[in-house]
């Protein structure tokens, strides 16, 4: 890695100013008030301009509907987790936004509440390019007091969100005693000894305390997480290979998943070297959205990734297009003995050169899934509230998040809705105007049941 760039200048009074853009990370489980803090510090009299950057966990993207009468600019990111993408999407988001570094003073990274900060904020330390314009202002932590202690036992994001907070922010302590405040408290200090902890009822804390904050410490991060500046990757395997002209086949049996991502990459040579140089670049190009490949059909080499579809038992053949002769890569989602993958050409089978392994740790709760629920037409409000009733009352310890925009007969406005575990709030937000009036709800938690989820939803529209 080259050293960056130096950002320090000297100001009119001598001092050394740093003219790098500060960017915040807000971070917090599932529920925690993140997106409630979000709303409260844009439309606050602050002054500043500030572009933000959200990720969902799930199938709909619906968190920049919740965010209510923002001026500012917010791109949203909904394929995937934060910590999994962040050297594709994320990069290429912040390098759009810095070729518009004069319509912002700040920028504000929301992730989705099942993503480990530590590699959204590794970024700006292993990227030359982002260490350059950008720096790591603070990592904001949002703790919901009256549901952590569910999760932070069973759940190791929870506990990196805690242990990397520069800041964190005890939402809802409304909902609980004085006594079990003191006690949370004392279990965060175990995890965390050195972050500002304060505490919040509707995420409404002095903006002090989470702009300009200059918390980010890089030496103690390395101390919770020694491997901190090793890099996460899309991908978990790649592997060299010589090539001939012609087609080489890819067989794939079943496994983990129903598709398996792969992306094919021309090197100088096929040696450890030639592997390990492209994979930056490689990461970058490969959480672009993918081109889906059935059995039997071919692909070409390009600069988006294939998307194997292996739906169905047995043996799966695909043919990728070699034009020229020489040394390729070949990037993997998973790791290919879970498919068991061979790669064929002619009569021969090759095996790989050489090959990598990348960031085999990087697992996320299997249990955990999402639901997302869309209907046009309007919502009778009476079956609405009984169903999510009496949902909650007997799904409430499964469903860690659930959120929505409904469309309430008779009412003119949209109905944003958010809730956890039992306790759900809505309330009216702006008129939906010339919008069409459809609805959105996602369900994110443990062992849902996406069609019980459907009928039941749409069972609450007006007839």
């Amino acid at each position: 890695m080259t050293a960056a760039p130096s950002t320090v200048v000297d100001s009119p009074d001598g001092r050394a100013t740093d003219d790098r853009v500060p960017v915040t990370v807000l971070t917090g489980f599932l529920g925690s008030g993140k997106t409630t803090l979000l709303n409260y510090i844009l439309t606050a009299q602050h002054g500043k301009k500030i572009a933000v950057i959200e990720n969902e966990f799930g199938e709909i993207g619906i968190d920049n509907d919740l965010v209510i009468n923002a001026e500012e600019e917010i791109f949203e990111m909904n394929n995937g987790c934060i910590c999994c993408t962040v050297r594709g999407d994320l990069i290429r988001i912040l390098g759009s936004l810095m070729r518009r570094r004069d319509r912002f003073d700040a920028i504000l990274i929301e992730t989705t509440g099942l993503a480990d900060p530590a590699p959204v904020a590794q970024t700006f330390f292993v990227d030359d390019e982002m260490q350059a314009k950008l720096k790591l202002d603070g990592i904001v932590t949002m703790v919901d007091a009256k549901h952590v202690l569910l999760h932070i036992d069973d759940s190791n994001e929870c506990k990196e969100q805690l242990a990397f907070a520069d800041v964190v922010i005890l939402n809802k302590i409304d909902l609980v005693t004085p006594a079990e405040l003191d006690e949370l408290e004392r279990r965060i200090r175990s995890m965390n000894a050195v972050a500002r902890i304060i505490r919040a009822t509707n995420a409404e804390v002095p903006l002090e305390a989470v702009l300009d904050i200059g918390g980010f410490d890089l030496a103690r991060a390395l101390e919770t997480r020694p491997t901190f500046l090793e890099p996460e990757y899309p991908f978990e395997w790649g592997g060299t290979f010589d090539f001939a002209p012609g087609n080489v086949q890819l067989v794939l049996e079943d496994g983990p998943d129903p598709e398996m991502t792969l992306m094919a990459w021309k090197l100088p040579n096929s040696t450890a070297d030639a592997l390990t140089a492209v994979q930056d670049r490689v990461a970058v190009q490969f959480s672009a959205d993918p081109e889906p490949v059935r059995p039997g059909q071919g692909f070409e080499l390009k600069l988006t990734p294939a998307e194997l579809q292996l739906h169905g038992a047995g043996e799966k053949r695909f043919l990728l297009h070699i034009e020229e002769a020489g040394a390729y890569a070949l990037f993997t989602q998973h790791h290919p003995d879970e498919f068991r993958m061979r790669v064929e050409q002619g009569s021969k089978q090759l095996r790989a050169d050489a090959d990598h392994h990348y960031n085999p740790e990087h697992e996320h709760d299997e249990e955990v899934t999402s639901v997302g629920l869309e209907f046009t037409g309007d919502f009778d409000q009476q079956k609405l509230n009984t169903w999510l009733g009496d949902l909650l009352m007997t799904k409430g310890t499964d469903i860690f998040r659930m959120k929505g925009i409904i469309a309430i007969r008779g009412e003119a406005a949209r109905f944003v809705f958010q809730g956890v575990h039992m306790l759900f709030d809505g309330r009216p937000d702006r008129p939906w105007g010339d919008t069409p009036r459809s609805s959105t709800l996602v369900f994110i938690g443990r062992h849902l049941n996406r069609q019980e989820l459907h009928d039941g939803f749409r069972a609450c529209l007006a007839s």
